[in-house]
């Protein structure tokens, strides 16, 4: 996994490497048995949250769709929206069924704009702190220090035990730290 004392960068591409390693050798059984147990860990953290932001997994990420699949009725899914590359991330309703300008799924252009007051937020990696890289893009720090901006907001990031270091990881001025992070056999609080 990440050595911390490597540039990020370098700690960014070891820890992508570490989770398409894991991510191909689980069986499809396996992989939705994890997700599963990640789903039962998340889902009694959620209840509270009036607007759950969800992400269109790429295809080593954790899914958080069975999460997503156990969520209440009085609560609304959003999932990440972007109008160009350029553009700040936004939040838009459920579901994700249209190609983002990286050709992963997103909610059209008509669905209605959310301010979520719970995001799931994927990992690439992450320290026990709350401190995560992401993939250099720095979409998820924009949106969240906006969405933190004009009212309180709850993160939680998402992945594989691997993706979970021991050491700190440095964080840049401009990171949003994590309140909470879960992997299917562990909710670690970070505050």
């Amino acid at each position: 996994m990440a050595v911390p004392s490597l540039p990020k960068s370098a700690q960014r591409m070891q820890a992508l490497a570490a989770r398409r390693d894991y991510a191909h050798a689980l069986t499809p059984a396996l992989r939705s048995d994890l997700e599963a147990k990640l789903a039962r860990i998340v889902l009694p953290h959620l209840i509270g949250a009036r607007i759950i932001a969800f992400y269109h997994p790429l295809k080593a990420e954790i899914s958080p769709y069975p999460i997503l699949a156990g969520i209440g009725a009085d609560q609304k899914a959003a999932f990440p929206w972007f109008l160009d590359r350029d553009a700040r991330m936004m939040f838009r309703e459920a579901p994700a069924v249209t190609p983002s300008p990286w050709g992963v799924l997103q909610p059209s252009a008509e669905a209605e704009a959310l301010a979520p007051d719970l995001v799931l937020v994927p990992l690439v990696a992450a320290d026990r702190h709350g401190t995560r890289i992401g993939h250099g893009k720095g979409h998820y720090d924009r949106a969240l220090a906006h969405l933190r901006e004009s009212g309180t907001v709850f993160t939680i990031g998402l992945g594989w035990e691997p993706q979970i270091v021991e050491d700190p990881i440095e964080a840049d001025s401009w990171d949003i730290s994590l309140d909470a992070i879960a992997t299917p056999a562990e909710w670690i609080i970070t505050k």
